[in-house]
């Protein structure tokens, strides 16, 4: 476990992150067609990818543990903490790695909180639409007719 162990594992995370971003990319693209039938499998994906994120940041903070204790930094350092301890070109190199998570992050967020707009604003819509109904629902007589069913009282006659 060393540094370049670490730069490896927070590559891993970078390209998860940006695939992460193409992902939701993908969902905000179903979403302006209008093409939610491919939804669920789109949320699939991401969800698939959050998942492996988080295993890619457990193997991250072994690896920074690592490093922690060789470079006298505290147990649980974060990533910034590690750039303070560390030797020189490490430093500039986890800058680097800090600089590029934290710009993804903040892009995954913006599209995340755009397709959660989104998708409000389709709740919205098709909640306006079903409220604009007028409650005849069309029901089918006994030769197979259509009809719609009105809201007066009716009379039942169970002679018949």
């Amino acid at each position: 476990m060393g540094a370049q162990e670490l730069s490896a594992a927070i590559w891993h995370q970078r390209n998860l992150l940006e695939l992460l971003l193409f992902k939701l990319t993908e969902e905000q693209l179903l979403l302006t067609a209008g093409r939610t039938d491919w939804l669920a499998n789109a949320t699939r994906e991401v969800e698939q990818v959050v998942e492996r994120l988080y295993e890619s940041g457990l193997a991250r903070d072994v690896e920074a543990a690592g490093v922690a204790g060789r470079w006298g930094a505290a147990d649980g350092a974060s990533l910034r903490e590690l750039i303070q301890h560390a030797p020189s070109p490490w430093d500039e190199v986890l800058t680097e790695h800090l600089t590029a998570l934290t710009s993804l992050t903040a892009r995954i967020r913006d599209l995340r909180d755009a397709n959660a707009q989104f998708l409000r604003t389709g709740l919205r819509a098709t909640q306006e639409t079903l409220a604009g109904l007028d409650g005849a629902v069309g029901t089918y007589d006994s030769h197979g007719a259509s009809r719609a069913e009105t809201g007066a009282a009716r009379l039942v006659d169970k002679r018949l």
